[in-house]
């Protein structure tokens, strides 16, 4: 062996170990000046001004003051919104975020001043005027952002379960092996973005499955929250301004009490262009009709390619007969227990439908495809829990309903943020909050004074900042 060679290497090596050592190593000093770091969140702060949200929850909450305020209330709700789409997920969190950063944002209220308007002063009482208070900042954006006439608007409804590892909230119930609450939540479908803006929630008191009156209640109040020129009207079904909504739900909306509601509200008419969805796994009744007509083959036919994946063509449906409920038979995935109806091993699931035929693009396939869209809802909620509402951290259920309205205005100002400003950028307007918060709201600037302004300086090589720089401008234009 050439000793020479292995210690010529060895030297070599530990010279270039020295290098890369000394080349990372920084000098660390805590003198920076005018730097700001999540930057992005004042964005989101500006928004909810200039959207009518804090001057609306101000005057709905303006009654529950002896004197005058130090910090009005809609401002305080607006920082919590803003601090839990910056990723807070309680109330001290809000406090640091909204006080590490007065010199951006301005003086904030403290801690204290935030539990009060969340434990006092939004009750039960005034609840329902801050869900007015943020349909009526929606329909501000609605003047500027409307659907298409005659196009279709989707409403998805869907329930969840926030657990609870204290055990000591008040109204909270154990469904099964679990602890907690179960809110409902209607969302307004939007692909083009990857969130969905959120217009009601109801935090069900006891841990259960949503009952039909329950489900009826969230769909009036999400429909409730539709700016007015969006909102169907009984009396006027065929108006050629408003778009058709649609509302997708899974079993829970599979009940004639829901679907008579929805054709009386308009919601849903078989002679007009307005439909109804509900679906889940097929209920008794539905059982027997597919065991009657199971020997009859001529009813079933090959269903068309959806062009969506995980959907796999060749699998047949069936519509029953004298009704708008489509059945579909398929293979359960491998390991799966089979039941009792599932005759030939195939397993049969359902939806149900108000929309009359020809309607929509390729039938049958059309209706289950625009129905199975309906778990773009499961993205949402999981969208919101990564937006506060991971846990619910009151002990009270009536602050721990308007810890849920400020999780859903929140929802909403990153998604308003989303459809106006980054129109123009598909991968911002489609990220969703974790990429959308590292790539916008936790932006790093520099704030410089000068001429009697203030300047917020984005870093220049942060991959995003003209982006940003021009959502900031769009956001400002709209709202004027």
């Amino acid at each position: 062996m050439d000793f020479s060679r292995v210690q010529s290497f060895q030297r070599e090596g530990t010279s270039q170990v020295k290098n890369i050592a000394v080349g990372s190593r920084v000098k660390v000093s805590a003198d920076g000046y005018g730097v700001v770091s999540h930057a992005g969140m004042a964005m989101v702060r500006e928004l909810a001004d200039r959207s009518g949200l804090s001057a609306q929850v101000t005057a709905a909450l303006a009654d529950t003051y002896r004197g005058p305020w130090v910090y009005a209330p809609g401002e305080v709700f607006a920082d919590l919104a803003a601090a839990v789409a910056d990723g807070a997920d309680c109330i001290d969190a809000v406090g640091q975020l909204c006080g590490d950063r007065e010199h951006v944002l301005g003086a904030k209220a403290s801690t204290t001043t935030m539990w009060r308007l969340i434990d006092e002063r939004i009750d039960a009482s005034h609840l329902p005027r801050v869900r007015a208070a943020r349909a009526a900042a929606r329909a501000a954006l609605g003047r500027r952002r409307r659907p298409a006439p005659g196009g279709w608007l989707h409403i998805d409804i869907d329930a969840t379960l926030v657990l609870d590892h204290s055990d000591n909230k008040e109204k909270a119930g154990r469904p099964g092996k679990t602890y907690g609450h179960h809110p409902l939540l209607a969302f307004v479908d939007r692909p083009e973005i990857a969130g969905g803006e959120a217009l009601a929630a109801y935090c069900a008191p006891v841990a259960r499955a949503p009952t039909p009156q329950l489900t009826t209640s969230v769909s009036s109040a999400g429909t409730g929250g539709l700016p007015a020129r969006w909102r169907p009207d009984p009396d006027h079904r065929d108006d050629p301004d408003k778009p058709a909504v649609l509302v997708r739900c899974d079993t829970a909306g599979a009940t004639h009490d829901f679907a008579d509601a929805c054709r009386a509200a308009a919601w849903g008419s078989p002679s007009a262009t307005r439909g109804l969805a509900g679906a889940g796994r097929c209920g008794h009744s539905q059982h027997r009709a597919v065991l009657v007509s199971g020997d009859r083959h001529r009813r079933w036919y090959p269903r068309g390619r959806l062009g969506r994946r995980g959907h796999q063509p060749g699998q047949p449906v069936i519509v029953a007969a004298g009704t708008r409920l489509i059945l579909r038979k398929e293979r359960p995935h491998p390991g799966a227990q089979l039941r009792f109806t599932d005759a030939d091993g195939m397993r049969v699931t359902a939806f149900i439908t108000d929309t009359p035929p020809g309607v929509v693009a390729g039938q049958v396939a059309g209706l289950e495809l625009r129905h199975r869209q309906h778990a773009r809802v499961e993205d949402r909620i999981r969208e919101l829990k990564a937006t506060g509402l991971r846990n619910l951290p009151c002990q009270a259920f009536d602050a721990n309903a308007a810890w849920l309205e400020i999780v859903l205005a929140a929802a909403d100002l990153v998604t308003w943020c989303q459809l106006i400003g980054f129109t123009g950028h598909p991968g911002l307007t489609r990220a969703e909050i974790a990429t959308f918060r590292y790539r916008v709201l936790h932006v790093a600037a520099r704030i410089t004074r000068g001429a009697r302004r203030t300047r917020l300086r984005i870093d220049a090589t942060w991959r995003w900042a003209a982006a940003i720089a021009t959502a900031w401008q769009h956001i400002r234009t709209a709202f004027g």
